[in-house]
């Protein structure tokens, strides 16, 4: 089930989130219509990820992951075959796919493993050390009585 969601109202009301309906109305368009391949997005931890994709049929040979501009694109592309009649039925999907997931800033591809018709992609969130919030330290004020008063000879003699 696709629903279109107009972002129009909250583009009007707010100010620099022009990057974030960017993103949501592209990930919108560009959804597999069939959803194909099935995939998971886990949390292992705060800060770290992983995608699993069900790509039964296919061969790490005949998938590629790239990882460019906050974009993770995963597509396969099944070397061609010879269907010389053998098959009755053939209902693994062997047919060309590319899924795209947004990345947050600073989410980078650990790595990616192959195992039993499923691709796993590890995730990690790395936030650079002058991106995280620092505490400063608040001097404190020079203390009232360290003001400087002439010298009570100075009055009399006036």
């Amino acid at each position: 089930m696709r629903t279109n969601f107009d972002f129009t109202p909250y583009r009007r009301s707010t100010v620099g989130f022009d990057r974030l309906f960017d993103l949501l109305e592209a990930t919108a368009r560009a959804e597999a219509p069939d959803g194909h391949p099935p995939f998971d997005i886990e949390r292992d931890s705060d800060d770290s990820y992983q995608i699993t994709l069900a790509v039964a049929g296919f061969a790490p040979s005949d998938i590629e992951i790239v990882a460019q501009n906050n974009q993770l694109t995963v597509s396969g592309r099944k070397s061609d075959e010879r269907d010389d009649g053998r098959f009755v039925h053939r209902g693994i999907a062997t047919r060309a796919f590319e899924r795209r997931f947004q990345l947050a800033d600073f989410v980078q591809v650990q790595n990616a493993s192959f195992d039993n018709g499923l691709l796993r992609i590890a995730l990690k969130r790395e936030i650079p050390e002058a991106m995280k919030p620092r505490r400063i330290e608040i001097a404190a004020a020079p203390a009232a009585n360290d003001r400087i008063e002439a010298p009570a000879a100075d009055k009399t003699a006036a």
